[in-house]
C-alpha cells in the first residue's frame, strides 16, 4: 500500500513558549499565521524555603525536547512534512536566571524564578527612596524574596538625586529582575562562586539557557540573548543597547559570563541532535527568533505603531504600550523596556509597560477562599444572572494597592453591601475591579505618552469570558479587540524566525500581515455613567487604604505571642482558669466527701 502524500503547506514555522508553568511547541504557516499542531508539558516549581522559588533548568530543558518531539509526531499523524519548519522562534519567561557550567552543560544551581505574577508592581519588590516597601502577607508563589535583603543594602548605594539605574535600564532596583538574583547566586552558592574563578561559568535568562543548549550545549552552543530579555537584567543600558560597565561593577558581576545581545530576529544557531529527540528532529533548523514573552505577546497582535497597546489577561494583567522609537519614562510607577528590534539593522522599539496583580487570582479566590463558584468558567453564568453589581465594589488590594498608588497599607475590601446583595453581585463586582485596574493602568500609560488610546488589542485565558471584555469596552470607553487565534505570544516568537535574514519565509510588512479574525467589542453605555462608575471605584479605593498600620502587624511572626504583654495576659489568664478549675474540682471532691 503506498504511503499517503504529505500535505504541502508551505514554508512553516515553529515556536518554543517557555512559561513559568508549562512549556509549549507550536507549528504555524507562515502564508497564513494558521496554527497546524502544538504539545504542551506542565513544569514543577520548587519552594526550598518560605519565599524562594525554584525551577529545575534541566527540566525545563527536557520539556522542549519533549514538546518538539510530540509535535512533530502530531504533524506526521496529520500528514505534515516537518522538513517544511523552516525556522525556530524562542519565547520565555522573563528575568528567571541561570547559571550554568560550559564544559559539562550542568547547571550550577536551580534556576532562580520570576514571579508567575506581575512583580514589578509589587510592593513588596520594589525599593523607593532608598527603602523596601513591605507588602504583608505576599505568597512566596508570587515572587522569590530571597534578594530582599540584597536590593535594601544595595538601594543604600544610589544617590537620591542620581538614580542611574534606573535612567539606564527603565526598571526600578528590585527583587524582580535578574541582577540581583545572580548576585544572590554568587554571595551564596560555592560551586558558582568555583565555577567564575575557573572561567567555567555562563549566565543567562531561560532564553539564553535554551538557545545554549538547542544550538550544541557543551559543544559548541551559543551563548547569546536579544535586547528584550537582555533589558530586564538590570544590567543592560536600553539607550546604547550593550551591557553597562557602571551597572555590572554595581552590581558587581563578572561581564565574562553575560551573553552576547542580539536582535530578536536574526538566525543565532542551528538545531544539533540530542539524544532526547528521535533521530534527530529538526536538526540543522535555524534557531532565528527570541522575545521575552510580552514582547512577543505584542509582536504577535502586531502593535508595530506608536501607542498600539495589547493587554494579556492571566492570574494578574500585563500591558504593553508600543512609545515607538523613543524611550518614554513613566511618572506613574511604570517601567519602560524594549519593545522588540526585529532585526540585526532594523531599529529598536520601545514599549511602556504597567501590571495588574490580581486579576485571574480574583476568580480563583472567589472559588477556592469564598466558595462561591466551583470552577473559575461559573463567575460568567453568575454576572450574567444579575448584569449589574448593584453599587457593590471589590477592591481586591490583597497585599498592598500596586500601580499606580504604591500603597502597602491597603488591604482587599467588599463595599456598597445592601440586604439585597448576593453572590451574584459580587461576582460582577469581580470582573469589573480587574477592568478599573486596567483602566487605571491605561491612565497612567496615556498621560505619560500623551497619546489616548483608540482601542485596546487583548489576549489570555480572561479573555474568553465576554462579560469581562464588555465590561472592559464600556469601563475604557473604547473598543476592546480580541484576535480569534489565541495564541499570540508564541505567534509573536514564530513571526520574528520566519522574518530573520536568511530565512525570509513570513514578511512583517503591513501589506503582507495575514489579516487575523478580530472579536470587537464597542463601549455600550454612555461616557457620563462610564465616569461614574469609575470615580465610585477611586471612592472604593480610597477606603481600602491604612487597614495595616505597622509592618510587624502581619509580616512578623503571626503567633498571639509575638506582642509581649499580649501574650503574657493570655498566658496568665489561661493559668488562673486552670488553677480555678482545679480548685473548683478539689472543693467538689471534699464536699462529696463529707456529704457521704
Amino acid at each position: 500500500m503506498a504511503a499517503a502524500k504529505k500535505a504541502v503547506l508551505g514554508p512553516l514555522v515553529g515556536a518554543v513558549d517557555q512559561g513559568t508553568s508549562s512549556t509549549r511547541f507550536l507549528v504555524f504557516n507562515s502564508k497564513t499565521a494558521e496554527l497546524l499542531s502544538h504539545h504542551q508539558v506542565e513544569i514543577k516549581q520548587e519552594f526550598p524555603r518560605e519565599g524562594w522559588v525554584e525551577q529545575d533548568p534541566k527540566e525545563i530543558l527536557q520539556s522542549v525536547y519533549e514538546c518538539i518531539e510530540k509535535t512533530c509526531e502530531k504533524l506526521g499523524q496529520l500528514n505534515i512534512d516537518i522538513s517544511n519548519i523552516k525556522a525556530i522562534g524562542v519565547s520565555n519567561q522573563r528575568e528567571t536566571t541561570v547559571v550554568w557550567d560550559k564544559l559539562t552543560g550542568e547547571p550550577l544551581y536551580n534556576a532562580v524564578a520570576a514571579p508567575v505574577s506581575p512583580g514589578p508592581s509589587d510592593p513588596v519588590a520594589v525599593v523607593r527612596s532608598g527603602s523596601s516597601v513591605p507588602a504583608a502577607g505576599t505568597s512566596s508563589v508570587w515572587l522569590d524574596l530571597r534578594t530582599q535583603s540584597t536590593v535594601e543594602n544595595l538601594s543604600k548605594r544610589i544617590p537620591g538625586n542620581n538614580n542611574f539605574v534606573k535612567s539606564k535600564t527603565g526598571l526600578p532596583l528590585s527583587t524582580y529582575f535578574s541582577a540581583v538574583k545572580l548576585r544572590w547566586l554568587l554571595d551564596n552558592v560555592r560551586k558558582v562562586q568555583r565555577a567564575v574563578e575557573e572561567d567555567r561559568a555562563l549566565f543567562g535568562t531561560i532564553d539564553s539557557w535554551l538557545i545554549w543548549s538547542l544550538t550544541g550545549g557543551a559543544n559548541g552552543g551559543v551563548h547569546c540573548t536579544d535586547v528584550t530579555n537582555a533589558s530586564r537584567t538590570m544590567l543592560f543600558n536600553i539607550h546604547s543597547l550593550e551591557w553597562d560597565k557602571e551597572l555590572c561593577e554595581f552590581f558587581e558581576i563578572p561581564m565574562k559570563i553575560l551573553p552576547n545581545v542580539r536582535s530578536s530576529s536574526e538566525i543565532y544557531g542551528l538545531m544539533k541532535i540530542s539524544h532526547s529527540l528521535k533521530a534527530g528532529a529538526l536538526e540543522g533548523v535555524p534557531i532565528s527568533g527570541c522575545l521575552g514573552d510580552q514582547s512577543a505577546a505584542l509582536v504577535g497582535q502586531m502593535c508595530f505603531q506608536d501607542g498600539q497597546a495589547k493587554n494579556t489577561y492571566g492570574t494578574g494583567c500585563f500591558l504593553l504600550c508600543n512609545t515607538g522609537r523613543k524611550c518614554v519614562f513613566s511618572e506613574h510607577g511604570l517601567l519602560t523596556t524594549v519593545a522588540y528590534k526585529l532585526g540585526r539593522d532594523k531599529p529598536v522599539y520601545y514599549a511602556l509597560e504597567g501590571s495588574v496583580a490580581i486579576a485571574g487570582a480574583v476568580i480563583r479566590w472567589l472559588r477556592d477562599n469564598l466558595g462561591i463558584i466551583k470552577t473559575s468558567e461559573e463567575i460568567e453564568k453568575l454576572a450574567k444572572e444579575v448584569g449589574t453589581s448593584y453599587g457593590c465594589y471589590f477592591v481586591p488590594a490583597f497585599s498592598g494597592l500596586y500601580a499606580p498608588y504604591w500603597e502597602p497599607s491597603a488591604r482587599g475590601i467588599i463595599c456598597g453591601l445592601t440586604q439585597f446583595t448576593n453572590k451574584c453581585h459580587i461576582a460582577f463586582a469581580a470582573l469589573e475591579a480587574v477592568c478599573f485596574q486596567t483602566r487605571e493602568i491605561l491612565d497612567a500609560m496615556n498621560r505619560d505618552c500623551g497619546i489616548p488610546l483608540s482601542h485596546l488589542q487583548v489576549d489570555g485565558g480572561m479573555t474568553n469570558n465576554k462579560i469581562l471584555m464588555q465590561l472592559q469596552a464600556d469601563i475604557l470607553y473604547i473598543p476592546v479587540v480580541k484576535p480569534s487565534m489565541p495564541e499570540t505570544t508564541a505567534l509573536g516568537a514564530a513571526m520574528a524566525a520566519g522574518a530573520a535574514e536568511g530565512v525570509g519565509v513570513w514578511s512583517l510588512e503591513p501589506e503582507d500581515l495575514s489579516a487575523v479574525t478580530m472579536e470587537r467589542f464597542e463601549p455600550q453605555i454612555n461616557a457620563e455613567e462610564s465616569e461614574i462608575r469609575y470615580s465610585t471605584w477611586k471612592k472604593a479605593v480610597m477606603k481600602s487604604v491604612g487597614w495595616v498600620t505597622t509592618q510587624s502587624s502581619e509580616s512578623g511572626d503571626p503567633s498571639i505571642f509575638c506582642s509581649l504583654p499580649l501574650g503574657f495576659f493570655i498566658v496568665s489568664s489561661m493559668v488562673m482558669l486552670i488553677g480555678a478549675r482545679y480548685i473548683s474540682g478539689q472543693l467538689l471532691f471534699k464536699l462529696d466527701n463529707f456529704i457521704s
